[in-house]
């Protein structure tokens, strides 16, 4: 699962957080938030996301955006359904 990382980092920003503050609400390490973003957040549990949402208070458009979008796009270039 890819994570739009710029996106969150910008929403982290917005909501006047340091990346520091924002993992620690995640319940992780920074470093290891660091490295999550690293990897295009592919290592994020789905309990992190949804934290994540709730902390930032995004709305459903942009939970997608962040934590779907990429994998959305997969699926409808591709045969998903099948």
């Amino acid at each position: 699962m890819f994570v739009n990382t710029k996106l969150l980092r910008q929403k982290i920003a917005n909501s006047g957080l340091t990346i520091t503050e924002f993992s620690q609400k995640i319940g992780i390490d920074s470093s290891t938030f660091y490295r999550k973003l690293d990897s295009e957040g592919q290592k994020f549990t789905v309990g992190q996301m949804h934290q994540a949402v709730a902390i930032l208070g995004l709305n459903k458009k942009e939970a997608v955006e962040i934590f779907l979008g990429e994998n959305s796009r997969k699926c409808e270039n591709s045969a998903c359904d099948k």
